[in-house]
């Protein structure tokens, strides 16, 4: 072959990192190495992986082609690697959850699979939808687990679970216990929502989409325990999902408001890249978040340890 896995491991590394010096930090190489590295690569192959901006290398058409290709190829070279040193091929895995699925279900999964399989590092990173779904298709991530729908033709996307959103307010709050609200009666309160950009804005909002007016948005928010908390204190509103509030529900600390006009049903959904290569870790993950939810109807029914 003309080119070397170290070859593809510095052009992975420098794309991710959009500079051949940090790409070299993170290798643990110099940085004459690393350019001399992507230099003959392009050398033997009279092309071009990068637009060079300044100081920064973007991919080009081809590079980003090259990308997907060079990942999987590297992750199936670290499975051989594992095998040949007597070990079982769990090297890592990289997963990212939006907040919901991360919180609720991912932090709870990863643990159970880490003690499973103590030898694999496992990371996790959790985002909102649009982060995560960018994150796999810059190929950072392994795996993707969210609450919103994705459209990248880079990515693909497997239905996992059903969820629901809720509407809800503190116990004392003049709504609670009303029976079934109208929109129009939802719309004269102060709500307290997920920032744009997460599954759960996305959810709440086509739901809202043949209403015509505008939702008095007090505040938006990126944790769900902080409008649960800003909910609490009487601020306004919320609607999140219905897992997120279980033990609230239970505890009493806030309540359901009826809202029979809003369709809030969703998907959670598994995503990685189309080209990507799916690991013995990858395929076991995915093999045990399936375990956990088979057989329920919606996420608020898994069984989860109570808090």
């Amino acid at each position: 072959m003309r080119f070397t896995l170290r070859q593809l491991e510095v052009f992975v590394a420098t794309a991710r990192q959009e500079s051949v010096s940090r790409a070299a930090e993170f290798l643990s190489m110099s940085q004459s190495a690393a350019s001399t590295s992507i230099t003959e690569l392009e050398r033997q192959f009279d092309c071009q992986l990068f637009d060079r901006i300044g100081k920064r290398l973007r991919l080009n058409a081809l590079g980003h082609q090259l990308l997907a290709q060079a990942v999987a190829l590297l992750d199936q070279a670290r499975e051989v690697q594992n095998l040949l040193d007597g070990r079982s091929g769990f090297g890592s895995l990289n997963v990212g959850a939006t907040l919901t699925v991360g919180n609720y279900l991912a932090t709870l999964l990863i643990g159970r699979f880490m003690q499973r399989h103590p030898e694999c590092r496992v990371q996790l990173q959790v985002h909102n939808t649009s982060r995560v779904v960018e994150q796999i298709a810059q190929q950072e991530l392994d795996l993707g687990l969210i609450e919103g729908e994705c459209h990248h033709p880079d990515v693909e996307v497997t239905p996992w679970v059903e969820d629901e959103l809720v509407v809800f307010c503190a116990p004392d709050h003049p709504l609670a216990g009303a029976g079934a609200l109208r929109i129009a009666e939802l719309a004269e309160e102060n709500w307290i929502l997920r920032e744009q950009g997460s599954g759960t804005r996305l959810t709440f909002e086509h739901a809202l989409r043949h209403y015509p007016g505008r939702l008095n948005v007090r505040l938006e928010l990126e944790h769900t325990e902080a409008i649960k908390r800003a909910v609490e204190s009487g601020l306004g509103i919320g609607c999140i999902s219905r897992l997120a509030l279980r033990d609230a529900f239970r505890r009493g600390s806030l309540v359901e408001l009826a809202t029979p006009e809003l369709d809030l049903r969703r998907q959670f959904y598994f995503i990685w890249h189309r080209q990507k290569y799916q690991s013995a870790a990858m395929r076991e993950f995915l093999e045990q978040c399936q375990a956990l939810t088979a057989g329920v109807a919606r996420s608020d029914l898994i069984e989860l340890p109570r808090a």
